[in-house]
C-alpha cells in the first residue's frame, strides 16, 4: 500500500533541513491532547535516530493519564520555564509545529514562533493552516497527526530502524484522536499503519487502558455527576450542553484530563446530533473554554467559528469566551436554537 505523502520535493528538502540542523525544536497546542503529545514524541524520536536532539516544548499541562508514554521526562513546559524556552527560540535553527494550524493555538508562544528567524516546518491536519515563511505540510483529511507523522517517517525511510519508543506515542496519538477508531478512521490506510506499528512489539490494549482506564475514583464520580445533573438536553433538537464551575472542580478534586472525551458521552443518546461542554478556567476570572462534538455532517465547526471564537474539524471543535459561566451558557443555548432546522433534520 502506498501512503505516502510528500513530493520528491518536499522529502528532499525535509531530509536536508534535518540534516543541516543541530537546535530543533518541536511545538503542539496549548492543552496538549493525546494526539499533540504523541505526534511530538513520535517525531522526536525519528529525529534522535537521526543523531539530532530535539527539545519539546507545551505551552502548559497536559493530561495525567499521558505522563507514562516514553520520554515525557524530556518535555519542557512554556508557563514553567518560560526564560528556559525564550533562550531555545533564540538558538534554534529548525522548528517544527506539530498539531496546530496558526500560531495563536500556542498562545504566549506564538509571537516566539513568528519572530524567530529559522527553517519552519508545519506538520497537521487541521483546516486553514497558517504560518509564514514556513513549509506547511497539512492534510486535513488525515486520522490525526500522529498518523501523518508515521507516514513522514515511512517515506524518509525511517520506520526499520524505529524500536517501540517511537510506535507507542503515535499509535497512541492516533487511538485518541479516533476515539479508539471510532471515529475518523474508515480509511484502510489506518489499519495498515496499525499493523505496522504491531510489528514494533508494542501492547495496544494496554496503551487503550493507560488512557481510557486510568482514572481516580474522583474523576468517575464527577463525570457521573455532570450527566446527571448539569446535562441539558434538548429532546426535540437532538442536542445537548453542559456546565462545569471552578468550586465543582475544586470539589471534585480535579486534575488536568478528568474530564476528557466526556463532551462525547451526550452523543450516545440516540439520534443525538451535537454536544457543548462549558468549563470555566481554573485560574482565570471570566475565561470558558468551549468543546464541541457532533455526528454525521451536521458542522460542529461552523458553530464553534460563529458563537465561540473557534473552529476545528466538521464532528470535533473547540472554542473559548470571555465571560461568565452564566453568559456562556446563554450563548450556547443560543447557539443550539440558531442551528435548530438543521439540528431537527
Amino acid at each position: 500500500m502506498n501512503i505516502n505523502l510528500l513530493s520528491e520535493q518536499e522529502a528532499a528538502t525535509l531530509k536536508d533541513w534535518i540534516a543541516a540542523s543541530s537546535r530543533i525544536l518541536i511545538l503542539c497546542h496549548k492543552s496538549p491532547d493525546g494526539d499533540a503529545i504523541g505526534s511530538s514524541l513520535g517525531w522526536a524520536e525519528y529525529l534522535r535516530s537521526l543523531g539530532k536532539n530535539p527539545s519539546i516544548i507545551v505551552p502548559d499541562a497536559y493530561p495525567d493519564f499521558l505522563h507514562w508514554l516514553p520520554n515525557t521526562d524530556k518535555i519542557i513546559r512554556y508557563d514553567k520555564h518560560a526564560d528556559k524556552v525564550e533562550a531555545l527560540f533564540s538558538q534554534a535553527d529548525l522548528i517544527f509545529c506539530l498539531d496546530f494550524n496558526v500560531p495563536t493555538r500556542i498562545e504566549e508562544m506564538g509571537e516566539l514562533l513568528t519572530q524567530a528567524r529559522c527553517k519552519k516546518v508545519m506538520i497537521d491536519h487541521h483546516l486553514n493552516p497558517s504560518l509564514d515563511d514556513a513549509m506547511i505540510l497539512s492534510y486535513p483529511k488525515a486520522s490525526s497527526t500522529s498518523e501523518l507523522v508515521f507516514r513522514i517517517v515511512w517515506q524518509l525511510d525511517g520506520f526499520e530502524s524505529m524500536k517501540k519508543a517511537w510506535a507507542v506515542p503515535v499509535y497512541c496519538g492516533m487511538m485518541t484522536d479516533t476515539g479508539g477508531f471510532t471515529y475518523n478512521s474508515t480509511d484502510p490506510a489506518i489499519y495498515f499503519i496499525i499493523s505496522q506499528l504491531l510489528s514494533k512489539h508494542i501492547d495496544k490494549d494496554k496503551i487503550y487502558r493507560n488512557v481510557f482506564n486510568n482514572y481516580s475514583s474522583w474523576a468517575i464520580r464527577f463525570r457521573g455527576y455532570l450527566l446527571n445533573q448539569k446535562m441539558n438536553y434538548f429532546e426535540d433538537l437532538h442536542a445537548s450542553y453542559y456546565t462545569v464551575t471552578r468550586d465543582e472542580m475544586t470539589r471534585f478534586n480535579f486534575i488536568k484530563g478528568d474530564l476528557e472525551g466526556l463532551v462525547n458521552e451526550p452523543l450516545r443518546i440516540k439520534g443525538t446530533k451535537l454536544s457543548i461542554s462549558l468549563r470555566e478556567d481554573t485560574d482565570t476570572d471570566n475565561l470558558v473554554f468551549v468543546s464541541l462534538r457532533s455526528v454525521d455532517d451536521f458542522p460542529c465547526n461552523k458553530v464553534a467559528e460563529e458563537f465561540f471564537n473557534g473552529g476545528g474539524h466538521l464532528n470535533a471543535s473547540g472554542g473559548k469566551l470571555h465571560c461568565s459561566i452564566e453568559e456562556a451558557e446563554k450563548i450556547a443555548r443560543q447557539a443550539i436554537k440558531s442551528y435548530a432546522e438543521m439540528l431537527r433534520k
